[in-house]
């Protein structure tokens, strides 16, 4: 056992957090396939929009964190899907895939003993480390999480027994 196992645990861990607030499975489960595109007055996103955004930017990380080739993405047109609504039933179950597997390997390679979480990421430029780049995924699913639940109450789509 080594000092960062604790640290490694937690990070984990961290990367699927429920303990505060509601988790993305927690957020996307039982959503209605008519509402999944519906932008809600006052509100900016679909849940479908906020589910590809959190897809798309985490999976950018993970490339990112992973060796091989990466390619910068463009901001915001890489980042966000270009339509409200998912084309079909399978492509937002996909997404959700998606999310939970590449959630999963980040999970790996924040348990990976042979990772310095502390170390600069090949691709980066300085500030980077693998540590800080998974506290971005953790940080930037969590807000977006929060988004989908106000945009599933806004919709009438939150049940009232749901974590916030």
């Amino acid at each position: 056992m080594t000092r960062n196992d604790p640290l490694r645990k937690q990070m984990a861990k961290y990367l699927d957090w429920k303990d505060a607030h509601a988790s993305f499975d927690d957020a996307v489960a039982d959503m209605p396939p008519a509402l999944r595109g519906v932008r809600p007055p006052g509100v900016p996103h679909s849940v479908w929009e906020l589910v590809e955004h959190i897809r798309r930017t985490q999976e950018d990380i993970l490339t990112f964190c992973q060796p091989g080739a990466y390619t910068e993405m463009s901001w915001p047109a890489d980042y966000w899907p270009s339509d409200p609504a998912p084309s079909s039933a399978k492509a937002w179950s996909a997404s959700i895939a998606a999310v939970r597997a590449d959630r999963a390997t980040l999970q790996r390679i924040a348990e990976d003993s042979d990772v310095d979480l502390l170390a600069v990421v090949p691709h980066g430029e300085g500030a980077q480390t693998y540590l800080r780049e998974m506290l971005m995924v953790v940080d930037h699913a969590a807000y977006h999480v929060g988004q989908i639940v106000t945009t599933r109450r806004a919709l009438g789509a939150w049940p009232d027994s749901a974590a916030p």
